[in-house]
């Protein structure tokens, strides 16, 4: 139940690299032999096979060591590229991983740039308008991630890119959690830059990519690291062949079950859900309920204290946020920038949903928490005080009805 955090890999996948940790070992940098060019031919493929799956040219895609070098990368070398102007502005959300939110406060707090953060409302999204509003001169970068890591609300990205374009900033957006769970299209969502990881498509860890626009606008970053002119001298490094393969294999098998996949995983979704709201009062469903991934549901659980919901649960995994984050007792971010209190923030438990999860486990899921969640409300004596006085509520609008 926490396949927003990771994801198994695909036992094609895993097929698909190991041949190149053997045999095909050879470094794809490396021209003058056989083995240098059949490394080479294998990244290429897999090049065009993540490409594929966002719509994008093979060109334009830059292979990176994850989606937080991704980010970085498009932050950082979209600010420098702006250098020109004193201070870049760049416009971010309040709710974005942090891999973003962290690099654009620091860009901040040294004077690299000026930052504007957005809030969203209630349900964890943005207005497009709110975007064009904070956009001056000077901005140069508008970063916004597509779906959100914790509560899965999808932004109206097409709307917000229509406007950057306008406008004639750049549009970044991280995908990591959207690409392989419903259809991305770099071009019918007007982004610039697209970060994506390999390990939340059923890939291999340590490996991601960074969707670069080569025309219309081309974009040319400032590499965050110099010593090769791998990746076409934006990303220098050896690069790491069987992790790359593995990456191309995944986008591609993503691609292909895009059809069936979004759907069984809704459903499964929507069962565990109304399983768990029939089993139990004072739950809430965190962040809009039409525009959200197919696999995610954030819920608050009144009464109760997430990381006790969490250890009362040994049998399932699961998480009360970002995994990046998960070191930490405080209250999600994601979910106080909705308006949350801590109460029902640290109440919260994120359930994400993969490609092996079944009705069974979701029903067992759903038996688990049911039945944790009731025995440590019978022991919390502010839940039962909020009980009483709540019957107690519904017994004097009975007798004004009556």
């Amino acid at each position: 139940m926490d396949y927003h955090a990771t994801t198994p890999v695909d036992p094609r996948v895993v097929e698909a690299m190991m041949p190149y940790f053997t045999e095909r070992f050879g470094n794809a940098a490396s021209r003058s032999h056989v083995f240098g060019w059949e490394a080479a031919e294998a990244v290429e493929q897999a090049r065009d096979e993540v490409a594929q799956l966002i719509g994008a040219a093979a060109a334009e895609i830059v292979f990176t060591s994850g989606a937080t070098e991704s980010n970085n990368l498009a932050i950082k070398g979209a600010v420098a590229g702006g250098a020109r102007k004193r201070r870049p502005h760049v416009v971010t959300c309040a709710t974005e991983h942090k891999s973003v939110l962290e690099v654009c406060r620091r860009l901040e707090r040294h004077g690299v740039a000026d930052l504007t953060v957005l809030p969203v409302d209630g349900t964890g999204r943005l207005v497009a308008e709110q975007v064009g509003e904070a956009l001056r001169g000077d901005t140069v970068l508008v970063t916004i991630m597509l779906a959100n890591n914790e509560i899965g609300v999808l932004q109206p990205l097409a709307e917000i890119g229509a406007i950057t374009r306008q406008h004639g900033c750049l549009l970044h957006t991280d995908a990591t959690q959207a690409a392989g769970r419903f259809p991305v299209d770099v071009d019918g969502l007007g982004v610039d830059l697209l970060s994506l990881s390999a390990h939340k498509v059923y890939g291999p860890k340590g490996v991601g990519a960074l969707y670069v626009r080569r025309r219309r606008p081309r974009i040319d970053l400032l590499p965050l690291q110099d010593g090769g002119d791998q990746e076409r001298g934006v990303r220098a490094g050896t690069i790491n062949v069987p992790g790359v393969v593995g990456f191309g294999a995944a986008c591609r098998i993503a691609g292909e079950e895009l059809q069936q996949e979004p759907a069984r995983l809704s459903r499964l979704r929507d069962r565990l859900e109304n399983g768990i709201l029939s089993g139990l009062a004072g739950v809430t469903v965190n962040g809009h309920q039409a525009h959200r991934l197919p696999n995610n549901s954030n819920l608050s659980f009144g009464g109760v204290e997430g990381e006790s919901l969490l250890i009362s649960l040994p049998e399932i995994a699961l998480s009360s946020g970002s995994a990046c984050s998960s070191t930490t007792s405080s209250p999600s971010h994601v979910l106080k920038a909705m308006g949350l209190d801590n109460d029902a923030a640290i109440a919260s438990l994120r359930f994400g949903l993969g490609r092996w999860t079944s009705v069974e486990q979701v029903d067992f899921a759903i038996e688990k928490v049911v039945a944790a969640v009731t025995k440590l409300r019978r022991n919390s004596p502010s839940w039962a005080a909020m009980r009483s006085v709540r019957r107690g509520h519904e017994r004097l609008e009975t007798k004004e009805l009556a």
